[in-house]
């Protein structure tokens, strides 16, 4: 059994923070969604917690994402894609290469470029 690559790991993370953000814009907060009667904004924990993890125990008997293989990984993202693209019209790929480097960017510090010579 192949467990998933630290790539899969990041791009399992990521997904579930452009899931919540596609949601929450979309006026699909989590207990309109999950059908209660309180206002809750996604985030990436609930999206894992309320969605992934309960995809998961029904497919797999897998409690932790971390002991899915590549090929769970891919099947789980496809239903979980499938259900909310049929009931909410909403489509979420999963993260690319790309989008991962473009994450890693984005929670690194810019430091100021000095242009001609620096002294101290």
């Amino acid at each position: 059994m192949k467990q998933r690559t630290t790539q899969q790991n990041k791009s399992l993370h990521l997904y579930f923070e452009f899931l919540a953000t596609e949601l929450n814009n979309a006026g699909y907060d989590v207990l309109k969604t999950l059908r209660h009667d309180i206002s809750i904004d996604w985030n990436a924990t609930l999206i894992k917690e309320l969605i992934w993890r309960k995809v998961q125990l029904a497919s797999y008997k897998k409690k932790s994402t971390s002991d899915l293989t590549s090929g769970e990984l891919q099947v789980m993202w496809e239903t979980i894609n499938r259900h909310i693209g049929e009931k909410f019209g909403i489509h979420v790929p999963f993260p690319s290469l790309e989008d991962l480097v473009e994450q890693d960017r984005r929670m690194k510090p810019e430091y100021p470029v000095h242009e001609g010579e620096v002294t101290f």
